[in-house]
């Protein structure tokens, strides 16, 4: 059973440059780390104080996996200790949900 880590932040929206720096840290850290990074998002319109981050993985063991991986990560600790210090994110929430298979990563049909 795949299951998808949906992280919702809420963040300093004066310091959104800052989150977006957080965020493309990732880009590298999670999958080198085990996760299946599925994206961050930044506020756009509407809210300027939530962004939101997909992690997937193949089940809780695997999650458990990128975990201790994640702890003895060197850039990992550094982007934590960069938020820390920044005091960018306000709050932190986790949602775990359950994939649906036939519906994960589906491209748009293109019309001639």
């Amino acid at each position: 059973m795949a299951v998808t880590c949906f992280i919702r932040y809420q963040i300093d929206p004066f310091q959104r440059d800052n989150f977006e720096r957080y965020a493309q840290a990732w880009g590298g850290i999670i999958p080198r780390c085990g996760g299946d990074l599925i994206g961050y998002f930044l506020p756009h319109e509407g809210s300027n104080d939530v962004g939101w981050g997909l992690i997937g993985f193949e089940d809780m063991a695997a999650y458990e996996r990128y975990r201790a991986k994640l702890k003895s990560d060197t850039e990992g600790r550094a982007n934590f200790q960069f938020a820390q210090a920044q005091r960018f994110i306000l709050r932190e929430e986790r949602t775990w949900l359950e994939d649906v298979p036939s519906t994960r990563n589906v491209a748009r049909e293109v019309t001639p």
